[in-house]
């Protein structure tokens, strides 16, 4: 069996994100893996001391600071890895904005809104756009992208409950349209300790929502003691490796000691009647059928 450092030997990676947190901790152990790291993030501060961390624990990597939703700078993501590292096979997007404190449909602003899609869903599309041509021309690559259980609604909010939910949608899509190319598509929603997840104003949000009843008292404990991000790295440096060859198209969770799936959704039955025959359903078949018993 190969070592740690042959996994993803050679290989280059763009971590978009990848200055902080969670993001921070995969580009690490990409390159514990052998891979070399373009370390993207908007704080150049940031951005300099990762890749200078990487670097004194021998790795490779550079930096390249910016927005990744801006198509500028996920061009000059792809263009990096290739002219530094003469390759690129992975795709990490680990960016993203936090929503406001206390936003809610009732009062967040049009410009909020637009920023959190711009920043989880804009990022992933402009560097897959981007990035997709080089991995279909060469017949192999990975995706992976980052979303979060919160398009589930659970956890409130507007911009991103709706951008994550958008990733999942446009990373099924990807999937299934470059698989015939070798490339592979997936979604981590990781659960970790961040700069994202702590704090006075995110444990009030937490309770607020148990309160509320939107969370139980797992989920509750669940978010106010989240692992840190080196439980969730390792699913990434699995899915950029050839050990994830035949995965795909899947939506998977990793949290502390937890790693899980979801299935992928399928319509139950309701009712059924042949259109060819019959007449459409009435307002009061479909409340018997609908509406809670």
């Amino acid at each position: 069996m190969s070592g740690p450092a042959e996994l993803l030997a050679e290989r280059g990676a763009v971590v978009t994100g990848g200055s902080r947190g969670i993001g921070r901790a995969v580009a690490e152990l990409l390159c514990r893996h052998g891979a070399r790291v373009v370390v993207n993030g908007r704080d150049a501060d940031a951005v300099a001391e990762t890749v200078a961390a990487i670097g004194a624990a021998g790795g490779r990597a550079t930096g390249v600071t910016g927005a990744a939703d801006d198509e500028r700078v996920a061009k000059l993501l792809v263009q990096t890895c290739l002219d530094e590292f003469g390759r690129l096979d992975t795709l990490v997007n680990c960016a993203g904005i936090a929503e406001p404190a206390g936003s809610s449909i009732l009062d967040i602003s049009p410009a909020d809104f637009d920023r959190l899609i711009g920043a989880h869903l804009g990022t992933v599309f402009h560097t897959c756009r981007v990035a997709a041509p080089v991995l279909v021309a060469q017949g192999h690559g990975a995706i992976i992208n980052t979303s979060s259980v919160a398009f589930l609604g659970d956890y409130g909010g507007t911009g991103y409950p709706a951008g994550k939910g958008a990733v999942n949608g446009l990373t099924l899509a990807i999937a299934a349209e470059l698989k015939a190319s070798g490339v592979r598509a997936n979604v981590v929603c990781p659960g970790a300790r961040t700069r994202l997840s702590t704090g006075t104003e995110y444990e009030k949000h937490i309770d607020d929502l148990y309160r509320r009843g939107l969370l139980d008292e797992v989920a509750r404990q669940a978010s106010l003691d989240s692992a840190p991000p080196d439980f969730v790295a390792p699913l990434y440096a699995y899915l950029a490796s050839d050990l994830a060859c035949e995965v795909t198209g899947q939506i998977l969770v990793a949290a502390g000691g937890f790693v899980g799936r979801f299935d992928r959704p399928t319509p139950s039955l309701l009712g059924y009647r042949d259109h060819h025959g019959g007449q459409p359903w009435s307002v009061q078949d479909l409340h018997r059928m609908i509406a809670p018993s």
